[in-house]
């Protein structure tokens, strides 16, 4: 099983001291992670994308440009590029470049963003169309990627338009999703990987989900087997009740935050209570290297995963706790999953 890292750069204070990073200091720890991620013996860096918020992370491919000139085999990838809200020509040239300035390396999850529904009025579009925009783009950035002389009659018309650089390679394009079964039937139509969103459930609720994208997979006519991902919130410490004690802090902090700004962008959102005991049963992994290779090993063999990636950075932790729960977490788990 490949392992990434994933962070989304909220910009967030630490609860502890009030102490909050410069946007500078916060960018440089987004590259920090990504050298610190090859070193560990980690397959790629995910960089998510929002706009305006707190999360610092609105330009990822030039922030995965900084890590890759300073690595040399870390996949750079996203978690998620919102296909819907940009325009795809764009996206195409974007991550093309990045993938000619580092031979091969870069990678694209498409993701809708519908969480965060404000998203499409500050890039002057309807929420309601989300779900057409988001099949239209994806399907078209498939085809800049793939082929030259491109002609579309959809939401982005295009008439016989080459994006420029081409690709290194063969630049892979997941699909971001699985909290509806329109994202999976896509991913699935389009033979693409599929990462889930399982920061938000335990494994068991996406089995389901695998189990469709494998049928819907298989009846679209794609040889071999699907690739699928998963990603959880992550805090080791060798004493498992202290780390417990040291993250919920963080992570209360993290979330009280997150629930207000889906609140705010999506006012009709459902509400949200923050649960730490419910969030480490379920989508977090939390306690000793020992605990999280049982609990890793243990999703791994439910949902059959391919690339599971961790988010250690959020809710304003200091960087020395962050990398130190990092190199732990290579040292003492990575070795044992892979």
């Amino acid at each position: 099983m490949e392992t990434g890292l994933l962070t989304l750069g909220d910009l967030l204070p630490d609860p502890n001291t009030g102490i909050c990073r410069t946007e500078s200091e916060r960018h440089r720890t987004l590259v920090e992670q990504g050298v610190l991620a090859e070193a560990i013996g980690m397959d790629a860096i995910h960089l998510g994308e929002h706009h305006g918020s707190s999360y610092q992370l609105s330009a990822p491919p030039v922030v995965l440009a900084a890590i890759g000139e300073r690595t040399e085999r870390l996949i750079l990838s996203t978690g998620v590029t919102l296909v819907a809200n940009l325009d795809p020509f764009r996206v195409a040239e974007d991550y093309s470049t990045l993938d000619v300035l580092t031979e091969g390396r870069a990678e694209i999850v498409a993701g809708r963003g519908a969480i965060y529904a404000r998203t499409f009025e500050i890039f002057g579009q309807n929420p309601e169309q989300s779900r057409e925009l988001y099949a239209d783009h994806i399907e078209l950035l498939l085809k800049l990627l793939r082929e030259e002389d491109v002609h579309s009659a959809g939401l982005r018309p295009l008439n016989g338009e080459t994006s420029r650089p081409r690709p290194y390679g063969e630049l892979p394009v997941w699909v971001g999703g699985g909290s509806s079964t329109a994202s999976v039937d896509l991913a699935a139509k389009l033979g693409c990987p599929l990462m889930l969103p399982s920061v938000f459930a335990p494994p068991a609720a996406f089995k389901p989900i695998t189990d469709r994208y494998l049928e819907e997979w298989q009846r679209h006519g794609h040889a071999g087997k699907p690739v699928v991902g998963a990603c959880a919130h992550t805090h080791v410490a060798n004493d498992s009740q202290i780390g417990v004690k040291q993250f919920g802090v963080w992570y209360e902090s993290y979330w009280s935050w997150v629930l207000k700004l889906i609140k705010s962008y999506t006012p009709d959102s459902p509400g949200i209570v923050f649960d730490y005991e419910a969030l480490q049963d379920g989508p977090a992994i939390v306690g000793s290297p020992a605990e999280a290779v049982d609990r890793i090993e243990a999703a791994k063999e439910f949902i059959g995963l391919d690339r599971m990636i961790f988010m250690f950075d959020l809710g304003g932790i200091p960087d020395e706790n962050l990398y130190s729960t990092i190199e732990l977490f290579g040292k003492e788990v990575i070795p044992k999953i892979q």
